[in-house]
This record gives structure tokens, C-alpha cells and sequence, in this order.
């Protein structure tokens, strides 16, 4: 048998993290994010697959309202920071924080942008309504006049038309006229807080949702009441069906072919969405066309609605923070329906338990701290449907095909009850009633696959046959038990069955685990024989399976540590210790030969088992993992906990080794072309393939080549204008470092000059973090021309003092070699001209003092190439800085 490559790393590829907590959010112009409160941070999520594209750390308390500018560039928010509510306006390019100013005295509710992106309206729960300069940050206008929470502002759709709504919880709706500067009108038909208001598409109707469960159609001409729509529900939304778009043209085709509308007929249609979970569709004369109730797998209804921008459907949020994408379908011979199309969810709270649902690996059943099961889509990350039937949080699952083709979960709740469901059917088939306590753990057979067993807190194991289900069954069925016992005195944590289904084992918070053997008594009856049990933990076990290929079990125990055990006798073969806290889950990999563990750390380890060492280490969560789920084909592993985070990981060994053997191909024929680029004199190719390369030893070798070659200033000028943004960061970064080492940094500093010859500092510090580049260059420049200004002084102060002495003649001038001409030309105007015989005497004196000079310069050892000397180094100094 031929064995398989040991895994050497994990990459984590995707990850559905919380983006949601309820509350504010606002739709981009054309749908592709939307921005999220999460409770202090804000998140700007992907609406295609529920990405995060980034976080925002708001810094200003609990998020309480949001508003895009029509354009998208510029995103305002306000947090519940004490009793005042601050205003922040963030740049959507940068995520940077342009201004911020105190908004209102109390938490600010709701808030809306104009159309033409200047101004931002604020209401608040001190009964105000505020409109700010956007540009300026100060306040516009300044309302009063409610008695109550203002809970939400627009302005009107129309920039030409001056107009703000603003509803409140005293029941009225007051509209404001911006350049009055006052309330035109106080609308007051509800009896209770209006929650949504929108604007009809020629802008002359206002319809206005409440609690009070009606809907109500103002004129803006004389700001009448046109009608009252009663709706029986308590409404949280209300929005206007263009009438361009696909719910239109679907919609009126509709009541065309079931004749429900004259043709000629006009009218507005508009959506209510409620606490009920449902989906209403109404025209302005009051007549209810749809209802449609499409809440699935919600049980705590709807908190908005809007319609999505360039007809992109419909978009519902749920009290309990998922994103409902609604679009209509297109077959209308029955009936008029919606389709669900997309679901994202906002928020995982905890994830208890994880399985995948096929062998292909695409789909992935989630247990979360609900009572609902949810199935994710691998490619997309978005959850497809929603299993709902227990009526307390599920704790734990376990998915299989069965021998029929069926794909099956089984769950255990704090209900106390066993359920199994079909997958492909989206319902509950069997009921499972027994367990007094909650159950805690569930396991399918391996091999024959017909049945299933089930570990509780009190402190029983139950068989459960899989007899009597059937696809023509409406109803979920009584499921039979099989059997039973009870070999732990504490809660059963985890249950794992043999690839044979001969063998049960389960782990216990009693510190032990034990090995049962199925003995089936008849077709109706199995018996439950203790084998061997496993004792030297020292806290409750948490997580066991069976060894593919040996007669062992693997378990992990709240004591940190891992273990393998010997089946036939019950030692203890291995332990592994590396956790600094609780292991909660563990997993074979690799035909047994290899393992991964996670725990209350937050950690994902890898181990091999024959060196006994962890050999990876993975930190991608911020709490408890609970789950784990392993691919059995790909052995790709998903991991969910605490944090509400699931991140997805395959296996990268071979990607990576791929990846080294291609680099390190791809360096040898690079640093061949570099060599030859150096031969050829070719300084600018070289230095664009030792950037390339990240080769910053080889990057100075040129750089000390071409400043020893001063002629060849051009290349480099060349090499510097062919250096991209990036590239010219990462040199000033080499830079840097050259520039700490006083051997090193006349070629920093050569470069440096260069480089500022070229560009102008105004577009060098345009680069991305060239700035704390710069920072680090300044202190030892500043050094090293300090060090060069007392070489300077020195070398000065020697020339004078070796010219005192003699040692060498002091420089002349140029004035002192006029005055010297002067002087030789018989000019002197306070005495007489020099005769010959004169300058005879003065060539003899002038003799007499160069041999007296040049004794001198023997006995010091000086000459006036040691001046010319001192000359050139302070030449070369000037020239280098």
C-alpha cells in the first residue's frame, strides 16, 4: 500500500465572519456592498458572497444610523457614545476619517443624505431634526416641533423640491420646508410610531407605515389624506414598486392573465414587509394583490425592506440578521410567487457543531446556538436554506448518504430530542424522544449507514434505527430506539462509531472514555457490551474518533492534551501537549497517520504522529472553536466557534512545494540575466531585476559601482525613472537600512541625491508609506553630515597649523597672487622701483627659504602632496553629501 504525503500546511482560503448585529445599514447605488453596523465597527460587506471587504472602527460607540452619498464616495455614521450622538464622516476610498462633530444631545436615530450629496439630514431621540453642511460640518437648519423620538428622516427624491419628512413616535409625520426654514405640515393619522416612509416615483404621493398596522397615502399638493390601507400586521417597512421594473412588468402580466386588473388602470404599487415574517404587495387602491409568506427559516420576522437599485430585486432583513434577496419568478401560469435568491447572514451568533453534507464537499451543515440548522453553499459562502423544527438551540449534528441515495442530518437540542432530515426534501422526517437532558452528541454509522446513536447529559447512549423512512412520508416519523445504556456517571460529550460499526465510543466529562460493542440481539434490539475503557485524563474529554487504519481512538480532553489508545488493552500509546488551553475537537488526517486538533485557545494545530511534534499552527479565530468538519475526499478542513467565524482551509503542501520549485527556477534564470546585464554594463536592466528579485545585497553591489563610476550618472537617473510606486518604496526601504551603517552610507546617500535630482519631493511623498521612510533617513543623516562637517573642521585646523609651522606653504589666492604681481612689477607707490640687482638678492633669499622649507618638510615627514591630499578628501566629502 502506497503511503500517502504527510501534509505540511493549511491555508485558510475563505472566511464568513459576523457583519451584522442589527440595527442601521445602507445599499450602495448600484448593490454591489452594503455597509453593516456591528456593533462599534463598521463593515463594508460584499453583497455577491458576504465578503468583508473591510472594518471600520468607528470609535464612537454602538452604531445607531448610516447614509451613503448618492455617489458612494463618502459614508456617514453616528454612534450612541454616551448621551450624545457624534457625526463621523468616513472617505470610502481611503476609510479614513474626514471630520467628525457632535450631532445631536441625545442618540441619533435616523439620517439621510440629499440627492445632491451636500447636505445631511439627523434625527434624534431629543426630539430634533437637524440638517448639516456636509463640506463645512456645521448646521443648516435646525427643527423642533415633535413630541416624541423622531425615529426616521428623508429627504424628498426630487432635488428641486425642498422638502424633509421626519416621522416620530408621537404618531405624526412633520414635513419641512428648507428654504422657509419651517414646518409646513404635521400629518397625524396613525396612532402610533410611523417606522418607513417613501415617496411615490412622480413625487406628488407619500406613503407612511406604522405600527399601528395601516398604511397611509398623503398628497403632497395639499398634504391630504388620499387613503388608508389596513394591513393587519404590524409593519417595519414599506417601499414603492417602480414601474420600469421586473416587479412591475411581472406583477401587471399577472393581473392581465388572471384579469385581476383592468387594463388602463393605474395606480401604486408598493411592498409591506412585517413582524410576521411576510411579504404583502398592494396597489393604492387598498386591494391586497399577493401575499406571499416567504420569511424561511425565520421565526422573528422582518426589520426592513428596500427595493435594490438597477432592478436588482428586493431585499428584506430578518430579526435575527439575515439578508433576504427577493426577485420574482418567472413562471405564471399558477401563481405569482417570489424566489429567494440569495440569503446572507449577518451573524452565526455560536457555532456548535459543523458537518459536510456530500462527499463532493459543496455543501456544509452548520449547528448554531438556534434552532435551526443552516446549509452553506462552499463556492458562494451564502446559506441556501435553513432546517427549522426543534424548539431550543442545537448543540451538535452529524451528516451521511445513506444506502438509498438520501443525504441525511441527524441533530441533537436542549430539547431533549433527536431529528432527522433530508436534506434534499428541506423537511424533518423523523423524531427521535427518549433523552431526559439535553443531547450533546450524535454520530451515523460508517459502514451500513441505517442507523444512528445519540450520547445525552443524562448520562445515556441510544441506538436509533433508521426502519420506516420513506419519501412519500409528510409527517417526521417516530424513530424506534434499538437500544440503550449508560456507562458514564457524567454528561457525554462526544460519540464516534468504528469504519466497521462494530464499535461505539463515546467521552464523558467523568474524565474517561469508553469502547461499546453492538451486539445485535434481533432486527428490533442491539446490546451495548463494554469493551475497554480509557482512563488518565484529568479533565472531561471533549472529542474522540476511530483510527482509520489501527485499532486505536484519539481523544481530547479539557486538560490540554491529546491522546491515542491502544484498543485491545486500554494504555495510553502517545500524548501530545502544545495547547495552552482546553482541546475541544479532533480529527484524523492522512490514513490515520496524521491529526488535527483546535480548542478554547483559538488555535488549529496540525501533528504527525509518528515524530510526536506539532508541525503547524494556525491563529484565525478570536475565541473557542467548537467545530470542526474534515472533507473526506479533498480533506479540506472548516473551522467555526465562539467568535461566529467560519473559516474554510485546504491543503496547500502541494501548492507551496509547486510554488518553491517554480521560484527558485524562476531566481536562477533571473540571476543569470542579472549577471549578464552586469557584463553588458547594462546598470539599468540590473537594477530592475535585483528589485524584482528582492536581492537587496546585490541591489547595493550596483549601486557601489555605479558610484565609484561617476560617468555613468545616466544609467542610474534611467534605472531610478523606470522604478514603479512600489518599487521605489522598497528601494528607499533598502535605503534606510544602508543608511544606519557608517561604511554603507555613501552609497545611501549617493543614491538618495540621485533620486531627488529626478523627482521633486512633492511627488516622492505622494508615494504609499514613503513618509515614515523618510522619518527613519533623517536622524542619521543628519548624523553622518555632522560627522563630515568636524572631518571638515578638522582637516582645516591641521592645514592651518601644519602652514604655521612651514610644513607646507599656505594656499594663495587669488587676490594674494595680484598683490604678489604688484609687488614683482615695481608698482609699490610708497617706495622705489626694484632694480636688478634687487631682485638678484631677493632670488637668493627666496632660495635660502625653500631649502630652509624643504628641511623642514624632511624632518616632519610633510611634502605638499599631503596638503593636496587633505584638499581632495574634503573635495570628495563636499561632492558625496
Amino acid at each position: 500500500m502506497e503511503t500517502e504525503e504527510l501534509k505540511r500546511n493549511y491555508r485558510c482560503f475563505k472566511s464568513l465572519q459576523q457583519f451584522y448585529s442589527g440595527g442601521p445599514f445602507a445599499v450602495s447605488s448600484d448593490g454591489s456592498f452594503i455597509a453593516c453596523a456591528c456593533g462599534e465597527f463598521i463593515k463594508i460587506v460584499d453583497s455577491l458572497n458576504a465578503s468583508t471587504k473591510t472594518t471600520i472602527e468607528a470609535e464612537s460607540g454602538t452604531i445607531t444610523a448610516l447614509a451613503l452619498r448618492p455617489d458612494d464616495k463618502l459614508l456617514f455614521s453616528a454612534g450612541h457614545c454616551g448621551r450624545s450622538g457624534l457625526i463621523k464622516v468616513w472617505d470610502l476610498e481611503t476609510f479614513k476619517c474626514l471630520r467628525s462633530w457632535k450631532g445631536h444631545d441625545s442618540p441619533i436615530m435616523g439620517m439621510a443624505c440629499h440627492g445632491s450629496g451636500g447636505l445631511l439630514a439627523t434625527s434624534g431621540a431629543d426630539w430634533k431634526v437637524l440638517v448639516w453642511d456636509v463640506d463645512g460640518g456645521f448646521c443648516t437648519h435646525h427643527f423642533k416641533g415633535h413630541k416624541g423620538v423622531a425615529t426616521s428622516v428623508m429627504f424628498h427624491p426630487d432635488v428641486n423640491k425642498t422638502l424633509l419628512f421626519s416621522g416620530s413616535d408621537d404618531a405624526t409625520i412633520r414635513i419641512w420646508d428648507l428654504l422657509a426654514n419651517k414646518c409646513v405640515a404635521t400629518l397625524g393619522k396613525h396612532f402610533s410610531a410611523v417606522s418607513s416612509m417613501a415617496i411615490s416615483e412622480d413625487g406628488w404621493t407619500l406613503l407612511t407605515a406604522g405600527r399601528d398596522k395601516v398604511v397611509i397615502l398623503w398628497d403632497l399638493h395639499d398634504y391630504s389624506c388620499k387613503s388608508t390601507v389596513p394591513t393587519h400586521e404590524v409593519l417595519e417597512a414599506v417601499c414603492i414598486i417602480p414601474s420600469g421594473s421586473r416587479f412591475a412588468l411581472s406583477l401587471r402580466a399577472f393581473s392581465q392573465q388572471t384579469r385581476k386588473r383592468e387594463s388602463g388602470s393605474t395606480g401604486i404599487d408598493f411592498i409591506t414587509a412585517g413582524v410576521r415574517g411576510t411579504i404583502r404587495i398592494w396597489n393604492s387602491e387598498g386591494d391586497e394583490q399577493k401575499s406571499l409568506d416567504v420569511d424561511e427559516g425565520s421565526t422573528r420576522g422582518f426589520t426592513s425592506a428596500v427595493i435594490l437599485p438597477l432592478d436588482q430585486g428586493l431585499l428584506c432583513v430578518t430579526a435575527d440578521q439575515q439578508f433576504l434577496f427577493y426577485s420574482p419568478e418567472e413562471n405564471l401560469e399558477e401563481k405569482w410567487n417570489l424566489k429567494l435568491t440569495k440569503r446572507l447572514v449577518g451573524s452565526n451568533e455560536e457555532i456548535t457543531d459543523m458537518k459536510f453534507l456530500d462527499e463532493e464537499e459543496q455543501y456544509l451543515a452548520v449547528a448554531t446556538n438556534l434552532e435551526q440548522v443552516r446549509v452553506y453553499d462552499i463556492s458562494s459562502i451564502s446559506c441556501s436554506y435553513s432546517l427549522s423544527g426543534h424548539t431550543q438551540a442545537i448543540l451538535c449534528l452529524d451528516t451521511t448518504v445513506s444506502s438509498d441515495g438520501r443525504r441525511l442530518i441527524v441533530t441533537g437540542s436542549k430539547d431533549c430530542n433527536v431529528r432527522l432530515w433530508d436534506s434534499e426534501r428541506r423537511c424533518c422526517v423523523g423524531l427521535g424522544i427518549g433523552h431526559t437532558e439535553t443531547v450533546g452528541a450524535v454520530a451515523f454509522s460508517k459502514k451500513h449507514r441505517n442507523f444512528f446513536v445519540s450520547g445525552s447529559r443524562d448520562t445515556n447512549i441510544k441506538v436509533w434505527s433508521l426502519d420506516g423512512i420513506s419519501d412519500d412520508i409528510e409527517q417526521p416519523i417516530n424513530l424506534k430506539s434499538k437500544g440503550g445504556v449508560s456507562p458514564h456517571k457524567k454528561d457525554i460529550n462526544c460519540l464516534a462509531i468504528a469504519p466497521n460499526d462494530k464499535l461505539v465510543c463515546s467521552g464523558s466529562q467523568d474524565r474517561t472514555a469508553c469502547v461499546l460493542r453492538l451486539e445485535t440481539k434481533d432486527r428490533t434490539a442491539v446490546n451495548l457490551v463494554e469493551v475497554v475503557r480509557f482512563v488518565g485524563h484529568k479533565r472531561g474529554i471533549w472529542s474522540v474518533e476511530f483510527s482509520p487504519v489501527h485499532k486505536c481512538v484519539i481523544t481530547a480532553s479539557g486538560d490540554k492534551t491529546v491522546k491515542i489508545w491502544a484498543i485491545d488493552d486500554g494504555s495510553c500509546l502517545q500524548t501530545f501537549e502544545g495547547h495552552t488551553s482546553s482541546v475541544l475537537r479532533v480529527s484524523y488526517l492522512t490514513r490515520g497517520t496524521q491529526f488535527v486538533s483546535c480548542g478554547a485557545d483559538g488555535l488549529v494545530k496540525l501533528w504527525t504522529i509518528e515524530t510526536n511534534e506539532c508541525i503547524a499552527t494556525y491563529d484565525q479565530h478570536e475565541d473557542k472553536i467548537w467545530a470542526l468538519a474534515v472533507g473526506k475526499k479533498t480533506e479540506m478542513l472548516v473551522t467555526g466557534g465562539r467568535d461566529a467565524m467560519i473559516n474554510l482551509w485546504y491543503d496547500s503542501t502541494a501548492a507551496e512545494k509547486e510554488e518553491a520549485f517554480r521560484k527558485e527556477e524562476e531566481w536562477v534564470m533571473r540571476g543569470q540575466e542579472l549577471e549578464n546585464a552586469v557584463l553588458d554594463a547594462e546598470y539599468t536592466k540590473a537594477i530592475q531585476i535585483a528589485l524584482e528579485l528582492r536581492w537587496p545585497h546585490k541591489l547595493f553591489e550596483l549601486f557601489s559601482e555605479l558610484y565609484r563610476k561617476r560617468e555613468v550618472g545616466d544609467q542610474i537617473d534611467k534605472a531610478l525613472h523606470a522604478l514603479s510606486k512600489e518599487e521605489f518604496h522598497l528601494l528607499f526601504g533598502y535605503v534606510r537600512k544602508w543608511n544606519t551603517k557608517s561604511n554603507l552610507c555613501h552609497v545611501a546617500q549617493f543614491v538618495l541625491f540621485r533620486a531627488f535630482n529626478i523627482f521633486p519631493p512633492t511627488e516622492i511623498i505622494t508615494i504609499k508609506g514613503i513618509s515614515e521612510l523618510l522619518e527613519g533617513l533623517m536622524p542619521y543623516s543628519l548624523r553622518h553630515f555632522n560627522r563630515i562637517d568636524m572631518l571638515i573642521t578638522k582637516i582645516n585646523l591641521l592645514d592651518y597649523t601644519l602652514s604655521g609651522m612651514s610644513v607646507i606653504e599656505p594656499v594663495v589666492t587669488e587676490g594674494d597672487s595680484k598683490a604678489r604681481s604688484l609687488l614683482q612689477s615695481g608698482k609699490d607707490m610708497d617706495g622705489p622701483p626694484l632694480t636688478d640687482n634687487a631682485d638678484e638678492d631677493q632670488k637668493q633669499v627666496s632660495e635660502g627659504q625653500k631649502e630652509k622649507a624643504s628641511a623642514k618638510k624632511r624632518k616632519y615627514g610633510k611634502s605638499r602632496d599631503s596638503s593636496r591630499s587633505h584638499k581632495e578628501v574634503k573635495g570628495t566629502a563636499q561632492t558625496c553629501f
